[in-house]
């Protein structure tokens, strides 16, 4: 059996044990190391099975991802969250859907300073949902916008898909965060004009907030200050030079921590950030030490020089395979969880998208953008799970209902930038 044989069976394998919720982590391990021993030899895998995780676990660029899930549960911890919410709910007043604009808004701010789209929504839904349900919101509106808002965190920088995606593919880090920054805003401003849309066809759906003074409204920015801050002074410090990324994330940590400090956090509320970064951190390392065991397999099964052959040979444009890959995402992104789609995938396909002649950091974007539907799509919408464990009185049903018109938005927005890839390498 050739190597590319042996690993399109090992793959087939892998996708089976998923299929069968087995986890990501060990299932790309598992067939790293068959794969890896079936091409090569076992005592050779082993030695791979115990090294991989130390070299991991030791890899200095992989540092700034306890940092930035630290920055966004410090916020959490500290009742910044809460101030954020009612800082941009003042200054939306009376507008009908104004509490969802401000969901919205809230849930990219938040994003500023938190790399996880999962963080982002639990917090912003703690805080916004039962408001919102107390001022005749639908359910099906109430979280369809912060599931749908909280996805805004796997893009606006820092982001730990972008820096995971550059670090797979070996771009640099400051490029996609800087790269981030428009398709981040640009989708903050579609869910806002989704949610102006909903409450302006279906009023029903929303009541007209509470009106606010404009002395209410500038008090109001007091909450948003913190975070814009962080924001402008992470990006900032990374654009011009004055720190790397990886410093910038411990920059941003430290910061978020005085903030949170001033803002009232005590003992008790730092053990709890520091042992929830620990459990979001020990996950997201778990799979990067599964997905390095299975690069290995990959180097050597050649399956994805065998893929690149393969594709050449049906003679297929740039952008119909672009949109095979895609396609791809979509489909893994209604079954998995983003970081491992993310882990999973894209060594495998990169090679394509390289002999296609696209620019790796435009599609690190495309790729995240992707991706980002597959946390708010069915079956398994983690995003939506996040909500649900939040208001368990709503069914799955009415959520994914409320996520559909975000969902448009989202691809709305792939088109654009793939029609426009000045939207995401416009600042590099």
């Amino acid at each position: 059996m050739s190597t590319s044989m042996i690993g399109m069976v090992c793959i087939a394998a892998m996708l089976l044990l998923i299929a069968l919720r087995a986890p990501v982590a060990l299932t790309m391990a598992l067939a790293g190391f068959v794969g890896f021993g079936w091409i090569v030899a076992f005592d050779p895998a082993v030695s791979i099975l115990a090294s991989g995780p130390f070299e991991t676990l030791s890899n200095y660029s992989f540092s700034p991802i306890p940092m930035f899930i630290l920055m966004g549960v410090f916020a959490s911890k500290s009742g910044m969250s809460q101030e954020l919410f009612q800082g941009a709910r003042a200054m939306f007043g009376s507008w009908r859907g104004g509490m969802g604009l401000a969901a919205v808004t809230s849930c990219g701010i938040f994003s500023a300073i938190s790399g996880s789209s999962m963080a982002t929504a639990a917090s912003m839904s703690r805080v916004a949902l039962p408001e919102m349900e107390k001022n005749g919101y639908a359910p099906t509106l109430a979280t369809g916008v912060l599931a749908a808002g909280g996805t805004l965190g796997i893009m606006i920088p820092p982001s730990i898909a972008l820096l995971l995606y550059a670090l797979i593919t070996e771009q640099s880090v400051g490029a996609m965060f800087i790269a981030g920054v428009i398709p981040g805003l640009l989708g903050l401003v579609m869910y806002g004009l989704t949610v102006a849309i909903l409450v302006t066809v279906f009023p029903n759906m929303a009541q007209p907030g509470q009106a606010t003074t404009l002395k209410e409204k500038l008090l109001g920015l007091k909450g948003l200050v913190p975070f814009t801050g962080v924001f402008v002074f992470i990006i900032g410090g990374i654009y011009s030079g004055w720190f790397t990324p990886t410093e910038a994330s411990a920059v941003g940590a430290g910061a978020t921590l005085l903030i949170a400090l001033v803002r009232g956090m005590r003992l008790p509320q730092f053990k709890e950030a520091v042992s929830e970064t620990l459990v979001m951190s020990a996950m997201i390392f778990f799979m990067i030490i599964g997905a390095e065991i299975f690069g290995y397999f990959l180097s050597v099964s050649r399956i994805s020089f065998a893929l690149v052959e393969f594709v050449d040979s049906m003679h297929l444009g740039p952008y119909m395979v672009l949109l095979c890959v895609l396609i791809l995402f979509m489909l893994l992104g209604c079954v998995m969880d983003s970081i491992a789609m993310l882990l999973l995938t894209v060594p495998v396909v990169y090679p394509l998208i390289e002999a296609a002649g696209f620019d790796p950091i435009w599609f690190g974007i495309v790729a995240v953008i992707t991706v980002e539907l597959g946390l708010i799509t069915p079956p398994v919408g983690m995003n939506v799970f996040v909500i649900k464990s939040v208001a368990p009185h709503i069914s799955i049903g009415d959520m994914y209902k409320g996520v559909m018109p975000f969902v448009i938005s989202d691809l709305l927005r792939l088109a654009l930038i793939v029609a426009f890839p000045v939207l995401a390498v416009g600042l590099l």
